[in-house]
């Protein structure tokens, strides 16, 4: 009897499962097709915004800096206990106004708090993102 209404319910179902259209939200909209985007992408697009105003402050007497510096790469990802992570990055900034290609290395510590409010982690705190330390490599 069991197995009798198991496959009845199987057979009623079945005709709903297969002529079931997936439901995809028109207004999304992929920006380029053949993009292809890494965790490192994500991670700059995130501490972005708070590497340029340290490296425009360190470098407040230099003309023409707001474009003049340039990312080279994240060096080190450390995740804290307290559900943070502390990324350090290497930026160059130009050395000369007159010789394009002189940069100075600097390396760029900040700690990156992602928002959280679980009593499964243990975390309240907001998100965040904050310049630990600056150090001029080069000088």
């Amino acid at each position: 009897m069991i197995s009798f209404f198991t496959i009845l319910i199987i057979f009623a179902t079945s005709n709903n499962i297969v002529n079931a259209e997936p439901q995809v939200p028109k207004e999304i909209k992929p920006y380029a097709e053949d993009w292809y985007v890494t965790p490192e992408d994500i991670i700059w697009d995130i501490i972005f915004p708070v590497i340029d105003k340290r490296v425009t402050k360190e470098y407040e007497g230099k003309e023409d800096l707001s474009f003049g510096w340039k990312k080279q790469r994240i060096v080190n990802i450390v995740y804290n206990n307290n559900h943070s992570y502390d990324i350090s990055v290497r930026v160059q900034v130009p050395e000369n106004n007159n010789d394009p290609f002189e940069y100075a290395e600097d390396l760029v510590k900040v700690r990156l708090s992602p928002s959280c409010d679980s009593p499964k982690i243990r975390c309240s705190h907001g998100f965040g993102v904050e310049v630990l330390e600056y150090k001029r490599l080069e000088q």
